[in-house]
């Protein structure tokens, strides 16, 4: 029988500090995977291989070492948070897979990886990461938390229509209820699990709520400020913790048996399941009311989209020509990719724009409101045509064309 190698624990320390950094690493995860796709312009497909790159590399290095290491774990964990938000965003923007479906998907592989791992090793514990193999299902269980949170993130705000900053109070008050359920004798493996797959949507929602301009209900950092303020901090804490050693697991006592469990275990199932159960419900009620398609696309404070411009006045006479240019190429793109038959193509660069469009919404919107307004439905009728689960190239056609005529 092959002998499995022992190391000291190669994970921190489930402390305040594990709580307040993972939630950071996964607000970088949206704005960083968002800037680098779109502001800078490499597109979801490139971003995606370098960032799977750049993971693999990581990995390794992690890996490759026998204890724990602030700086080397937290940076997989940054880079396992981009790479998880760019598989979903693949499956949503480029392939047109519906939240709904990747959600599913996404929690069915995470059971099937949580499956084996207990199945071979008899643990789920953080605090048993002592041997290359339960390091190996560790992190493939975090990066499909990422991407299921992510999903599920998303989802919520196409069911309800929330803003991001609304958006939030979700998962702060699940995870406040699944802390109270710990407290209250609920398993502390299922409980941990659970509050880690909720910080996903949590940071996902934190970081759209402040790069989002301020017309959107957002805080107006941008996708680049966020990033930048989130990674001086992790790297704060990083650093923080590499002096001050409070978040290592001296003695990991990874196979000392639990023998007898809290006496409330049992009834804390039924207590996760009730808190289940009213969240779908919950949902359920948002969902059926009045809202729009997209956090993205509803209504700003300034009014309702434009129809039409005053006679003789050009929608966008007062924006930057370096900004128009910008968007119309990407409209030609989309154009492009729709003529040809590549939906997912056309889905993904559409995306770009619609990105494009509301990280400059406050720059543009002041310049000339009217104009603003009018361009703003043209391009919510575009992204709705493109987007439709059964796209009609006739309507994506003709609404591709009168948004491309309104940027001339």
């Amino acid at each position: 029988m092959p002998i499995t190698r022992r190391m000291l624990s190669k994970v921190p320390e489930v402390t305040l500090w594990f709580w307040i950094i993972k939630i950071l690493c996964t607000t970088v995860g949206e704005s960083f995977a968002d800037w680098v796709a779109t502001t800078v312009g490499l597109g979801l497909n490139t971003t995606t291989v370098i960032f799977t790159v750049i993971l693999l590399a990581v990995l390794a290095w992690q890996m490759s070492l026998s204890r724990y290491v602030p700086f080397v774990y937290w940076l997989t964990v940054v880079v396992l948070s981009i790479t998880g938000t760019l598989y979903t965003d693949i499956l949503t923007d480029a392939l047109g897979v519906p939240l709904a479906l990747s959600s599913a998907v996404f929690a069915a592989i995470l059971a099937v990886v949580f499956g084996i791992w207990y199945a071979r090793e008899r643990t789920l514990s953080i605090h048993s990461i002592i041997t290359t193999p339960r390091e190996g299902f560790y992190w493939l269980a975090v990066l499909v938390t990422f991407a299921l949170g992510t999903a599920v993130g998303d989802w919520t705000l196409e069911l309800t229509g929330w803003s991001p900053g609304l958006a939030v109070l979700l998962p702060v008050g699940l995870i406040a209820a699944i802390v109270a359920g710990w407290r209250l004798g609920a398993n502390p493996v299922l409980s941990f699990w659970l509050a880690y797959i909720l910080t996903r949507p949590l940071g996902a929602n934190l970081g759209d709520w402040l790069a989002r301009s301020t017309a959107e209900g957002g805080l107006g950092l941008g996708t680049a400020g966020t990033s930048v303020v989130f990674l001086l901090a992790i790297l704060a804490t990083v650093i923080y913790l590499s002096i001050t050693r409070a978040d290592v697991i001296d003695n990991p006592d990874a196979e000392k048996p639990v023998a007898v469990a809290h006496p409330r275990e049992r009834v804390m199932l039924g207590y996760f399941a009730a808190l289940a159960v009213g969240t779908a419900a919950l949902l359920g009620w948002a969902s059926a009311q009045p809202h729009g398609t997209s956090p993205a696309l509803a209504e700003g404070p300034t009014g309702p989209v434009i129809d039409a411009m005053p006679a003789g006045q050009s929608a966008i006479a007062k924006f930057p020509p370096a900004d128009v240019t910008a968007f119309r190429t990407i409209v030609t793109d989309t154009q492009t990719k729709v003529q040809a038959g590549d939906q997912a193509g056309a889905v993904a660069r559409i995306t770009d724009l619609e990105t494009a469009w509301d990280d400059a919404q406050d720059r543009l919107e002041p310049l000339d409101p009217t104009g603003w307004g009018f361009i703003d439905g043209k391009i919510d009728r575009a992204l709705k045509a493109v987007r439709a689960s059964a796209p009609d190239p006739a309507k994506e056609k003709q609404t591709l064309t009168e948004l491309s005529t309104a940027l001339q």
